[in-house]
């Protein structure tokens, strides 16, 4: 053998080895793919149902929000109803109500001062740490 035929036969057995090693590497990257479509395919089969409920999930949650709204409405308007016949109730009976009060207060003023004709007990002093307090600065009414 020359020198030629042994270069010859050890490029020939490189490329061998390399198509062997290319061969195996395609192999693997095939099976890998396989496996990588297999997954996505059941990962598809999963989600697609997952997000039909999420999107019904979502559809209720907008209706029940919508029906919170409406609420809310109603109890504002209410609200806004019964400052308003508060404020009626205030202005139709507040000026009558006070009238009735300084009537009444003026009928136990006059009956106090029939009353106060009335001879009464002799006034008694308190005695506070050694000394005499008048009942006037007792807290009792002047008479007028």
């Amino acid at each position: 053998m020359t020198g030629g035929e042994v270069a010859g036969i050890l490029v020939a057995v490189f490329w061998a080895i390399l198509v062997s090693f290319l061969a195996v590497a395609l192999v693997r990257l095939a099976q890998t793919l396989k496996a990588a479509t297999k997954l996505v395919a059941d990962v598809t089969e999963q989600a697609v149902p997952l997000l039909a409920d999420a999107s019904a999930t979502v559809r209720s949650a907008q209706t029940q929000l919508d029906r919170v709204d409406a609420i809310a409405t109603d109890v504002q308007e209410v609200t806004s109803n019964a400052s308003a016949l508060s404020t009626t109730v205030a202005s139709t009976f507040g000026g009558p109500l006070v009238k009735v009060a300084a009537f009444g207060y003026g009928v136990r003023r006059a009956i106090s001062r029939n009353t106060d004709s009335v001879p009464s007990k002799p006034s008694r002093r308190t005695v506070i740490v050694g000394r005499a307090v008048p009942s006037a600065r007792r807290g009792k009414r002047k008479k007028d």
